[in-house]
Protein backbone atom coordinates (compact mmCIF):
# COMPACT_ATOMS: atom_id res chain seq x y z
CA UNK A 1 0.00 0.00 0.00
CA UNK A 2 1.81 3.41 -1.06
CA UNK A 3 1.81 5.97 1.43
CA UNK A 4 1.90 10.17 0.57
CA UNK A 5 1.88 13.08 2.45
CA UNK A 6 0.75 16.23 0.85
CA UNK A 7 1.64 19.14 2.74
CA UNK A 8 0.98 22.69 2.66
CA UNK A 9 4.51 24.37 2.73
CA UNK A 10 8.15 23.05 2.07
CA UNK A 11 10.60 22.64 4.15
CA UNK A 12 13.77 24.22 3.63
CA UNK A 13 17.36 22.35 2.94
CA UNK A 14 19.06 21.93 6.49
CA UNK A 15 18.68 19.87 9.84
CA UNK A 16 14.36 19.63 8.82
CA UNK A 17 14.94 18.33 5.91
CA UNK A 18 17.53 16.43 6.69
CA UNK A 19 15.69 14.49 9.45
CA UNK A 20 12.56 13.66 7.00
CA UNK A 21 14.52 12.11 4.58
CA UNK A 22 16.28 9.77 6.93
CA UNK A 23 13.07 8.62 8.09
CA UNK A 24 11.26 8.83 4.60
CA UNK A 25 14.28 6.40 3.42
CA UNK A 26 13.61 4.16 6.51
CA UNK A 27 9.81 4.43 6.04
CA UNK A 28 10.81 2.77 2.19
CA UNK A 29 13.53 0.52 3.16
CA UNK A 30 11.20 -1.14 5.96
CA UNK A 31 8.21 -0.82 4.15
CA UNK A 32 8.89 -3.15 0.88
CA UNK A 33 8.63 -6.52 2.96
CA UNK A 34 5.72 -4.97 4.61
CA UNK A 35 4.03 -4.13 1.31
CA UNK A 36 3.89 -0.64 3.08
CA UNK A 37 5.41 1.99 0.53
CA UNK A 38 7.10 3.72 -1.13
CA UNK A 39 6.02 7.18 0.54
CA UNK A 40 6.10 10.04 -1.89
CA UNK A 41 5.66 13.76 -0.49
CA UNK A 42 3.95 16.51 -2.27
CA UNK A 43 4.84 20.17 -1.12
CA UNK A 44 2.29 22.79 -1.94
CA UNK A 45 2.83 26.68 -1.58
CA UNK A 46 1.23 28.35 1.14
CA UNK A 47 -2.28 30.53 -0.37
CA UNK A 48 -2.36 34.35 -0.58
CA UNK A 49 -5.71 34.95 0.15
CA UNK A 50 -6.01 37.95 2.50
CA UNK A 51 -8.79 36.13 4.51
CA UNK A 52 -8.49 33.29 6.27
CA UNK A 53 -11.33 31.23 5.44
CA UNK A 54 -10.52 31.87 1.34
CA UNK A 55 -7.02 30.72 2.47
CA UNK A 56 -8.24 27.60 3.91
CA UNK A 57 -10.40 26.71 1.09
CA UNK A 58 -7.61 27.67 -1.81
CA UNK A 59 -4.99 24.66 0.35
CA UNK A 60 -7.89 22.32 0.45
CA UNK A 61 -8.83 22.04 -2.79
CA UNK A 62 -4.96 22.09 -3.96
CA UNK A 63 -3.99 19.12 -1.50
CA UNK A 64 -7.34 17.53 -2.96
CA UNK A 65 -6.05 17.51 -6.53
CA UNK A 66 -2.57 16.02 -5.27
CA UNK A 67 -4.20 13.08 -3.49
CA UNK A 68 -3.53 10.04 -5.48
CA UNK A 69 -7.01 8.07 -6.85
CA UNK A 70 -8.72 6.03 -4.69
CA UNK A 71 -6.55 7.07 -1.47
CA UNK A 72 -7.66 6.27 2.12
CA UNK A 73 -7.58 10.50 3.23
CA UNK A 74 -6.27 11.41 6.47
CA UNK A 75 -5.87 14.47 8.04
CA UNK A 76 -3.79 15.59 10.48
CA UNK A 77 -5.54 18.07 12.83
CA UNK A 78 -5.02 18.74 16.33
CA UNK A 79 -8.81 18.14 17.39
CA UNK A 80 -8.41 14.69 15.19
CA UNK A 81 -8.27 11.42 16.93
CA UNK A 82 -4.94 11.36 18.81
CA UNK A 83 -3.69 7.16 18.44
CA UNK A 84 -0.80 5.57 20.49
CA UNK A 85 1.88 4.46 17.82
CA UNK A 86 0.40 0.35 18.39
CA UNK A 87 -3.25 1.98 17.35
CA UNK A 88 -1.78 3.62 14.05
CA UNK A 89 0.04 0.39 13.01
CA UNK A 90 -3.27 -1.62 13.33
CA UNK A 91 -5.20 1.04 11.49
CA UNK A 92 -2.47 1.03 8.82
CA UNK A 93 -2.06 -2.80 8.45
CA UNK A 94 -5.99 -2.65 8.24
CA UNK A 95 -6.31 -0.65 5.32
CA UNK A 96 -3.46 -2.77 3.83
CA UNK A 97 -5.00 -5.92 4.57
CA UNK A 98 -8.05 -4.65 3.54
CA UNK A 99 -7.14 -3.96 -0.11
CA UNK A 100 -6.83 -0.37 -0.26
CA UNK A 101 -4.01 0.53 -2.79
CA UNK A 102 -2.91 3.89 -1.14
CA UNK A 103 -2.99 6.28 2.24
CA UNK A 104 -2.98 9.92 2.29
CA UNK A 105 -1.95 12.15 4.91
CA UNK A 106 -2.78 15.96 4.38
CA UNK A 107 -0.78 18.32 6.31
CA UNK A 108 -2.31 21.74 6.44
CA UNK A 109 -1.64 25.91 6.06
CA UNK A 110 -1.04 27.73 9.30
CA UNK A 111 -4.46 28.01 9.23
CA UNK A 112 -5.44 24.43 9.59
CA UNK A 113 -7.33 22.74 6.76
CA UNK A 114 -10.49 23.81 4.83
CA UNK A 115 -13.70 22.05 5.57
CA UNK A 116 -13.86 20.22 2.36
CA UNK A 117 -10.61 18.14 3.47
CA UNK A 118 -12.17 17.86 7.03
CA UNK A 119 -15.22 16.58 5.25
CA UNK A 120 -13.67 13.81 3.20
CA UNK A 121 -11.24 12.53 5.19
CA UNK A 122 -11.61 8.68 6.75
CA UNK A 123 -9.32 9.92 9.40
CA UNK A 124 -8.70 13.40 11.09
CA UNK A 125 -5.54 12.38 13.47
CA UNK A 126 -3.99 14.39 16.05
CA UNK A 127 -0.15 14.10 16.80
CA UNK A 128 -0.96 15.12 20.15
CA UNK A 129 -2.39 18.74 22.05
CA UNK A 130 0.00 20.66 21.54
CA UNK A 131 0.77 22.45 18.18
CA UNK A 132 3.93 21.87 16.03
CA UNK A 133 5.07 24.03 13.19
CA UNK A 134 4.52 22.16 10.12
CA UNK A 135 7.68 21.02 9.17
CA UNK A 136 7.64 19.24 12.88
CA UNK A 137 4.46 17.69 11.95
CA UNK A 138 5.78 16.09 8.78
CA UNK A 139 8.84 14.37 10.49
CA UNK A 140 7.24 12.87 13.32
CA UNK A 141 4.55 11.67 11.36
CA UNK A 142 7.23 10.05 9.08
CA UNK A 143 8.87 8.85 12.42
CA UNK A 144 5.20 7.25 13.51
CA UNK A 145 5.11 5.53 9.48
CA UNK A 146 8.43 4.02 10.64
CA UNK A 147 7.34 3.53 13.99
CA UNK A 148 4.40 1.52 12.35
CA UNK A 149 6.12 -0.41 10.50
CA UNK A 150 8.61 -1.56 13.44
CA UNK A 151 5.83 -2.88 15.71
CA UNK A 152 4.49 -4.67 12.64
CA UNK A 153 7.55 -6.16 11.54
CA UNK A 154 8.11 -7.27 15.56
CA UNK A 155 11.68 -5.01 15.27
CA UNK A 156 12.83 -3.96 18.53
CA UNK A 157 13.05 -0.13 17.75
CA UNK A 158 9.46 0.08 19.26
CA UNK A 159 10.17 -0.56 23.27
CA UNK A 160 6.78 0.69 24.86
Amino acid sequence: MRLAIIAVGRLKDGPERALYLTYAKRVDEAGRALALGPLSLAELPEGRAAETGQRRSDEAQRLLERVPDGSVLVALDGGGKALASEAFARWLAERRDGGERSVAFLIGGPDGHGDEVLKTAALKLSLGPMTLPHGLARIVLTEQLYRAQTILAGHPYHRA
